[in-house]
């Protein structure tokens, strides 16, 4: 049986972009969950799956702290479930890998799982159930709100190499469904105490977690996971660690 899957292009990219299959390899990056939005983070303190649903039927924001390896596993995931992924940036070298490891279309052409883009406004592809998309903001710790979530399936997310005190003067943050936490200074975790309102003993956790360690954060929510990677993943982007 094949492990190739058809990926259907939005309708109005239908004329520019054909459909294609996504190549095995793509699908054997990950291994995600039964529902279409739903993305295995990592391992809890049982070594239960830990698993969030990043792409919904609702429009969805969410920030990663902490440097570019967890942002590009969770684009590679996405991208094994058939979303779409957009990442505007302005350090496309560390993103190519995306694109390499989306593969080609049988006649040799770029898959279009994945656009790297400029950070300048664009139009965007209509996002549904059967093509949700994933839009990744990577323009700094202090981001513009060029692409914020207003269509259901379609994710925002705002990748922030560390906690900048004017980031929570703006909406990327204190707006977010969904917050990915890697291991803070003592500095920017009292700063992020501030802005999600946390505990004491959360934010001095916040600053002893290990390189593999993740806290999600949401409404009512604080999970610490141990990040958890495979053979194609380490392939593709080393070993799990923290920063870029």
């Amino acid at each position: 049986m094949s492990r190739s899957r058809t990926i259907d292009t939005p309708d109005d990219l239908r004329d520019a972009v054909p459909e294609f299959l996504v190549p095995p390899e793509t699908l054997d990056t990950v291994s995600p969950s039964g529902d279409r939005g739903g993305m295995i983070i990592g391992s809890g303190p049982q070594g239960e799956p830990m698993s969030t649903s990043i792409l919904r039927p609702q429009p969805t924001r969410m920030v990663t702290v902490g440097g570019l390896y967890l942002a590009r596993q969770i684009a590679l995931r996405a991208m094994a479930t058939g979303a779409w992924v957009i990442v505007a940036t302005g350090r496309p070298e560390p993103w190519k890998i995306l694109e390499q490891a989306a593969g080609e279309t049988p006649d040799g052409q770029p898959v279009p799982l994945v656009q790297i883009r400029r950070l300048t406004p664009f139009d965007l592809p209509r996002s549904s159930e059967d093509a949700p998309l994933l839009v990744i903001h990577d323009g700094g710790a202090v981001p513009q709100e060029l692409f914020p979530p207003r269509s259901a399936w379609q994710t925002t997310m705002y990748v922030l190499p560390y906690l900048h005190p004017q980031v929570g003067n703006g909406t990327a943050a204190n707006t977010a469904d969904l917050v990915l936490l890697q291991r803070l200074p003592a500095n920017q975790a009292q700063l992020a105490g501030r802005i999600w309102h946390l505990h004491p003993p959360q934010v001095q956790q916040l600053t002893t977690l290990k390189d593999d360690g993740v806290i999600a954060l949401g409404n009512m929510v604080w999970n610490p996971i141990q990040l958890v990677t495979n053979k194609r993943e380490q392939e593709i982007l080393g070993p799990i660690r923290r920063g870029d």
